[in-house]
């Protein structure tokens, strides 16, 4: 029972069914996605295997035109197979684990199980992806084997995307069987486990929606409207932008009621149960088909330049309205970047947004504690299943220890809110936070803390640094984390490349040569790294200042060329956004460790500039290196495709597109679970060391010179006269192929790295010097958003 999961069957391909196949695919794992036989087939298709594996078929389909991609590549489908229940169920003996996710109705899902009885294999785990369902109800009529082997595995959607997956075992599940099918979830999908009890809707589902319902009634109660709650219990609480109406209308009105309905039917001795009743103008929209984004309209919609919003009270769109003292209000917390004194301003604001903030807070906070023993016994496990289901910044309990434990307590209290003993005894002994400094999380029913399992892999990073860096600047800050590894982390805004930030490279490398093993290139934040800072070369180029500009563009250069020659191995740990500059630094490592949802281009382009960080070189040379010394190949069709990497400004959507596209090399390891990027990294890079590690020798290469920057304009030359691209767009695009042809010599002899990064950093210098890259750069600076001259 304790073998691996290598081949899992999918029993049903619709949204969800075919998402989880999908990601079972990007982590490699073979997949059989079966569904129903279409009915009222002709005569004719009864015989046709097509016609049979229509829906299953479909579902597949979808998959490869889903937005966001559900695969990290397109090639990963190809560990997908369809079926049917008819012809193919016999199939699924061979498999490990089945995931099944049909219609949520408890008789489909009866019989389904009794045909699976007669086909598993004797180690063959079930599992339903059920939202709702008892267990016990769903296996009744089992035998006791098959019970043995059930489970709950409840995925958020999209599958690939979400972190949460809750897991529920019945009375008579195997102990064993369950820490087989957590461990796959956890190692090789990348999730964040949270085991629920089997009850309604389990955790996230279950404290979510009534956060969400909280705030739709609550809304009608204060007078105020669906913008004014948008602004107040989104951002400002630590939630996603998209809050509770936006969040809807991406969700589905038809979904989101569903999840309510099952609330409100099946929580008959909930004290607020009347929380999830939806209210009679959403049935209204629903039943007009204002189902959301699906339906191109909800409680927004779309119209021409801007958008309109749903009016409750009338049931017709109207223009934006907002309420001007909630608006005023939430203006003044955008300058306050921390949660905790942010949440604290809010909910002590006198005024409508703090009096709402306060009551659907109050409301949820003391919801989620009277939970705990009937949904779970883990505060922290509530805590996880918020952020990693519905991107809450903070859990409910981590949210009341921002606020203020006993404060919060005193008040709830004051205004009749009703907290279990449990909370109440809590404050009457002076328990300061739900939370101590430890880690260690207040078990109300053992009345004492008790610490939480820590898996190494996932441990923060300020919990593996040792607490005095080796090395610091406004830039940068090296650390010294543990076993011979250090880590240069970037602190500028967005991880961007500064005067200081190349400093820190230096000095990196030096401290970490003499001293240490090996180096990990780790940033946090959402993302790795935007690129160079650039309003520091818009500012320079505006003024003239060109000297300053090619001072930053070599030492940058300089220092990804000290990193990629360094004689210690270095591993970049790439995530989010890595673009541009950020691209280029991972160029420049001899390995990388990327997390799955890596985002990763050379954008240059969009600015009307090109890399200027050795970019064009590292990206070209690494197209080079696989190719076996004496081989004789078509130089110009692999610099073509670098050429259209960086001139179409590519972007990966994932890091194993990233490997497809050449930015990264298909030997870099790729993290599904983020929090164990650093763990990952710094393996790697150790790996390396004690591997014989010896730093790599420069290399030249022979390039199309002339002739292939000929061919490349007339490529060009029709782009233009096709109205795919501007004039300035063909003159970024003709300097990048000079750079990368080796200039009009590149076909004489070898182009050394030197000539590659001096016809590199001078054609960088060429475009800042043009009035419509100066125009791009303040433009991107002011919007946002490029600007197509």
């Amino acid at each position: 029972m304790n073998r691996p999961i290598r081949r899992v069957a999918v029993l049903g391909a619709g949204v969800m069914g075919a998402g989880i196949a999908a990601h079972l695919a990007n982590a490699g794992v073979e997949v059989l996605l079966l569904d129903i036989v279409p009915p009222n087939l002709t005569e004719a298709e009864k015989a046709d295997p097509a016609a049979r594996n229509r829906f299953s078929q479909g579902g597949y389909d979808k998959l490869l035109k889903s937005r966001p991609a559900a695969y990290s590549h397109p090639s990963r489908a190809l560990l997908v197979s369809v079926g049917n229940f008819d012809d193919d169920l016999g199939k699924v003996r061979d498999v490990d684990l089945i995931i099944e996710a049909v219609v949520e109705n408890l008789e489909i899902k009866q019989k389904l199980f009794a045909r699976l009885e007669a086909q598993i294999g004797e180690h063959t785990l079930v599992a339903s992806n059920t939202s709702g369902l008892r267990i016990a109800a769903m296996l009744e009529g089992r035998s006791e084997s098959f019970k043995k082997r059930f489970m709950v595995i409840h995925f958020f959607n999209p599958p690939r995307y979400m972190k949460l997956l809750e897991l529920v075992p019945g009375v008579e599940t195997d102990p064993v069987a369950f820490a087989r099918v957590r461990a796959f979830g956890q190692d090789v999908l990348g999730k964040g486990i949270v085991v629920a009890k089997d009850t309604t809707n389990f955790i996230g589902n279950r404290i979510g929606a009534h956060a969400m319902m909280a705030a739709i009634h609550q809304m009608l109660a204060s007078g105020l409207t669906p913008e004014d709650v948008d602004s107040i219990v989104g951002t400002p609480m630590g939630r996603p932008k998209s809050a509770a109406f936006r969040t809807a209308d991406m969700v589905g009105l038809d979904t989101f009621a569903h999840v309510a309905d099952n609330c409100f039917k099946a929580l008959t001795s909930d004290e607020d149960r009347g929380v999830f009743e939806v209210p009679a103008y959403i049935r209204t929209m629903i039943e007009k088909k204002q189902l959301g984004d699906k339906t191109k309209g909800g409680f927004y919609k779309k119209a021409g330049e801007g958008v309109l919003t749903l009016d409750p009270a009338t049931g017709d769109y109207r223009e934006k309205k907002t309420t001007k003292e909630v608006a005023s209000f939430i203006k003044s917390l955008r300058g306050v970047e921390d949660l905790g004194e942010r949440l604290r301003a809010l909910v002590a604001d006198t005024g409508p947004a703090g009096q709402f903030a306060w009551k659907v807070l109050a409301r949820g906070l003391s919801y989620s504690a009277r939970r705990i023993g009937e949904i779970s016994d883990d505060v922290a496990a509530i805590d996880d299943a918020m952020r990693w289901g519905y991107n809450w910044e903070l859990g409910p309990f981590e949210t009341w220890d921002a606020l203020g434990f006993a404060a919060t307590v005193d008040r709830m209290l004051a205004d009749g809110v009703s907290l279990p003993a449990g909370v109440v005894a809590m404050r009457e002994k002076g328990v300061a936070r739900w939370y101590r400094e430890d880690g260690a999380v207040y078990d109300v029913k053992l009345g004492e803390y008790v610490a939480r399992p820590k898996d190494p892999r996932t441990l923060p990073y300020k919990a593996v640094r040792k607490d005095a860096p080796l090395f610091e600047n406004n830039g940068a800050v090296l650390y010294d984390i543990g076993d011979g590894a250090v880590a240069l982390t970037l602190r500028s805004k967005m991880n961007t490349v500064d005067p200081e930030t190349i400093e820190g490279f230096e000095r990196a490398l030096d401290i970490a040569e003499s001293q240490y093993d090996a180096m990990v290139l780790f940033n946090e934040g959402d993302n790795f790294s935007l690129g160079a800072n650039l309003g520091l070369v818009a500012m320079a180029a505006a003024s003239g200042d060109f000297e300053s500009i090619r001072s930053l563009a070599a030492r940058f250069q300089a220092s990804n060329q000290r990193v990629k020659y360094a004689k210690i191995p270095v591993v970049a740990a790439a995530h989010g956004m890595t673009l541009g500059g950020g691209l280029e630094m991972c160029l420049g490592a001899d390995a990388v460790q990327a997390a799955l949802e890596t985002y990763a281009g050379l954008v240059e382009v969009g600015m009307g500039l090109i890399p200027g960080g050795g970019g064009c070189l590292n990206l070209l040379w690494r197209a080079f290196e696989g190719i076996a010394e004496g081989t004789q190949f078509d130089n110009y069709a692999l610099v073509t495709q670098v050429f259209k990497n960086i001139a179409l400004a590519k972007v990966a959507t994932s890091a194993q597109e990233a490997k497809e596209l050449g930015f990264f090399r298909h030997s870099d390891g790729v993290s599904f679970d983020k929090a164990r990027l650093l763990h990952d990294a710094k393996k790697r890079a150790l790996g390396l060391a004690g591997a014989g590690y010896h730093a790599p020798a420069p290399r030249a290469y022979k390039l199309p010179g002339e002739n292939g920057i000929g061919t490349l304009k007339m490529m060009v030359l029709s782009l233009i006269q096709g109205g795919q691209a501007t004039e300035h767009d063909g003159t970024v695009a003709m300097k990048l192929a000079e750079v990368l042809c080796g200039g009009l010599d590149g076909a004489v002899g070898p182009v050394s790295e030197a000539r590659m990064l001096e016809l590199e950093v001078e054609a960088f210098l060429s475009l800042c010097g043009t009035e419509k890259t100066q125009a791009r750069m303040q433009h991107f600076l002011m919007t946002n958003k490029p600007l197509r001259n």
